[in-house]
């Protein structure tokens, strides 16, 4: 009875040293502050998601193997704080996906996110060189029809580049993870 006391408080002290490393080191424990003051440009999404943008990244699944890789051509549109970002992606399997964000940004620099396949609203907030966003994304039917937790960070590059990491979890276990460049398409 002894043994098995020892097994589970070494299992307990496991699990809660993996969800504290999780929780203030890791992905997750970012926090917008943590960037206010970061050098170089400001990200601002009336600016830096406008026009015309090429995206290309990879998803990661469960295992950390590349699960699918894709080009996206978005199109962000402002009038003054309310905003429109229309995407649309062509994955490596030939499978299309299109997707419009209703954006709407606070003085304060939050930000309020509508899509047709966000569950309910996703909030967020800029600053400094990043922007955060939270959300419940409904996947298709054909992948399952989950709802995964969403932490969507963007990382303003000095060049005007934006580097897009975001994971995705079920029942707090990440699930998949997207690495993601987003940049203004070149006008030829």
């Amino acid at each position: 009875m002894e043994a098995f006391l020892y097994v589970v408080l070494g299992a307990a002290l496991m699990l809660g040293l993996a969800w504290l490393r999780s929780r203030k080191l890791g992905f997750l424990a970012q926090r917008s502050p943590d960037y206010s003051d970061a050098g170089g440009p400001r990200f601002d999404l009336r600016h830096h998601l406008n026009g015309d943008i090429v995206c290309e990244g990879v998803i990661y699944g469960p295992t950390g193997r590349v699960a699918s890789r894709f080009v996206g051509n978005f199109r962000g549109e402002w009038q003054g704080n309310s905003g429109r970002l229309a995407e649309h992606f062509t994955y490596d399997s030939g499978a299309e996906q299109t997707r419009e964000w209703q954006l709407s940004l606070g003085n304060d620099g939050r930000i309020r996110a509508l899509a047709a396949d966000v569950e309910g609203e996703g909030n967020g907030d800029q600053s400094g060189p990043t922007v955060c966003l939270r959300y419940k994304l409904r996947l298709p039917e054909d992948a399952g029809g989950h709802v995964l937790d969403t932490t969507d960070w963007m990382y303003l590059a000095p060049n005007g580049t934006i580097v897009n990491r975001s994971q995705f979890r079920k029942f707090g276990f990440k699930v998949a993870e997207l690495v993601a460049v987003m940049r203004r398409k070149e006008i030829v």
